[in-house]
Order: C-alpha cells, then structure tokens, then sequence
C-alpha cells in the first residue's frame, strides 16, 4: 500500500495549506486541474504548492517559464516521484526516479539543508541555469529562490546530474535506490532529456511537509514585495 508522509500528516490533521494558497487557488486552478489530468500519480496538494509558488514568482518579476518539474519527497526513493511538465502544451513529459540526499535520509528523505557539505537535498522553489558536461557527465545548474531554505544551491554544486546508482533494479535487494551528495540525480537514460527539457530558466520545486517552510516561504504564503525583493536582488 502506497502511504507516503504527507498522507500520514494529513490524517493527523498537522497538514494545511498556506493561507495564501488556499485564498489565491482560484486564479489558477484550471492550470491545476488541467496538469492534474495528466500526471493521476502526483498528489494535488503538492501539485498546487507547485503551482503557487511559480505563479507567485511570475506575477511578482520572474519570467515566465514553459516547463515546471515538481520532486515530492514525501514519497520513498523506491517511487517515481519527479515530474516534469510542459506548460506550453499542457503535456507530461516525464515521471521518473530521483534522488536524494545521503544524510537526508535512507529510503524516506526527512532531512533537508541549505548548507555546504550537509549532504542534505534541499526543497522549495528553484530556476534552472546552464547545462554543461562535468563529472557526472550532462548536467544542469540551478539556484535557489528562497533564502535560507535553498539559495546556496549553486555554491553547494547542486545539480541534477545522470548517476548509475539511480536503479531501480536496486530496489529488491536494498529497498531504496541510491543516493547522492544532496543533488537530484536522475537515471543515465532519461538525464540527457531531462536537462535538455530543464535548462534555462525553468522551474523546480522540491516539496516536503516541513511546517516551518511551509509556513514561512515567501512564494507558498505569496508576499509580492519580499518575492520581489529576492528577485530583483538576484537580477542585480
């Protein structure tokens, strides 16, 4: 049986939407729903935080994007739990494995950081940048959009990057499929696809049921003048 932490955390009633969510959900609702259709597997809360920090990005001074990925880590390694959309045609272009951080937890990520060598995933709103071939192989910068929560992501070499040990085939014997130094690594065969849907200037969003982030964060909770402030810092 599928039972994933947010699920647990709604049946004990710890869960709620931001405020602003839930007062601005209908200007963008039918983007919801529509993106819903396509991906059944992804959970509608976390589809809609998604969908609320994008806009709340776009409406406050960040360019408009034509695909969004949405990573639940509520859900295990041992599940698809990235999704990458195309905005502009309404399509699911992948539900794949990711990774996730080697101290952010075994199977269940639980543990999040926006520092250097914590070897933690990091969640919250994120844009892609460049892509370039290093270590990993092809592979795609990123930064941070939230202060404190995941803005160190370049300075930390957050990337996503192909890795083998993104295997499902791992799964039977240790439960889980590998994990990285924080970054969400993708399986070698779909990396290439991955990146090249990714890179320059789209959206990610890392999701977790963190209280404090969920909170706290200037996109879910959307404050126009300290989203734009972060942005037009960014900018500068």
């Amino acid at each position: 049986m599928r039972v994933s932490i947010r699920r647990l955390l709604l049946v004990a009633g710890l869960l709620t939407l931001p405020h602003a969510v839930l007062a601005a959900s209908a200007s963008y609702q039918p983007l919801v729903d529509d993106l819903a259709s396509k991906a059944p597997n992804l959970d509608r809360q976390v589809l809609t935080h998604a969908v609320a920090a994008m806009q709340c990005a776009v409406n406050n001074g960040a360019v408009a994007a034509q695909r969004l990925a949405v990573i639940d880590f509520s859900l295990p390694s041992s599940e698809r739990r990235l999704w990458i959309f195309d905005l502009q045609r309404g399509r699911l272009l992948l539900e794949d494995f990711v990774a996730h951080g080697q101290k952010s937890g075994d199977n269940q990520a639980t543990r999040f950081s926006n520092v250097v060598g914590s070897h933690q995933s990091s969640i919250g709103l994120f844009r892609t940048a460049e892509s370039y071939s290093g270590k990993h192989g092809y592979s795609l910068r990123m930064d941070g959009l939230e202060p404190g929560v995941n803005d160190r992501a370049r300075e930390r070499a957050i990337v996503i990057h192909p890795a083998d040990y993104v295997n499902p085939a791992w799964i039977a014997t240790q439960g889980r499929i590998g994990r990285s130094q924080g970054c969400p690594a993708v399986r070698p065969e779909v990396a290439r696809m991955v990146v090249d849907s990714l890179k320059g200037g789209q959206f990610m969003f890392s999701w977790y049921p963190d209280q404090d982030w969920l909170q706290s964060s200037a996109y879910l909770n959307c404050e126009p003048a300290r989203v734009a402030g972060i942005l037009a810092a960014r900018q500068g």
